[in-house]
């Protein structure tokens, strides 16, 4: 299985959460940006200097970054080489979709895995230039996951 890039928390105050992670481990972060997907504006930063990443994400109530029951790790993410092959591996293997951000226009879907809470994000690698051209520029291709072991 190809390694993780991303672990992500979903919080309440995206301010405190970076300052106690800076505080605490000592992660350095990108400038923090605004986002929109739906209805829902969020704001969302990663560490610097990954993979792999922190990813942290504030969202409103009823997005899927709600984090009014408390903030949490939220998902562990991957590149896929294909979103629709890998989303029926994870299916098949009982890590059903939560939520699948295509109909918005957009190229990730988060499995969930109830035994331990989380989710697993699969996000299209296509988009993988831009995320590094924002988040890492001048960072190496990082690799997707590899579900069957089938596909080059």
């Amino acid at each position: 299985m190809s390694d993780f890039y991303h672990l992500c928390f979903v919080v309440q105050d995206i301010s405190r959460a970076t300052t106690d992670l800076t505080r605490v481990l000592g992660v350095e972060w990108s400038p923090v940006r605004e986002g929109r997907l739906a209805e829902w504006d969020y704001h969302i930063v990663f560490s610097a200097g990954g993979p792999p990443f922190f990813e942290v994400i504030q969202g409103p109530a009823g997005s899927p970054w709600d984090a009014t029951a408390g903030s949490r790790f939220d998902h562990i993410g991957y590149w896929s080489r294909d979103i629709r092959i890998d989303t029926q591996i994870l299916q098949n293997r009982g890590a059903p979709v939560e939520f699948d951000s295509c109909p918005y226009g957009r190229s990730f879907a988060y499995h969930r895995l109830d035994s331990l809470g989380i989710r697993i994000e699969l996000v299209d690698i296509a988009v993988q230039d831009s995320f590094l051209d924002t988040w890492l520029p001048g960072g190496s291709p990082m690799p997707p996951l590899d579900l069957d072991g089938n596909r080059t």
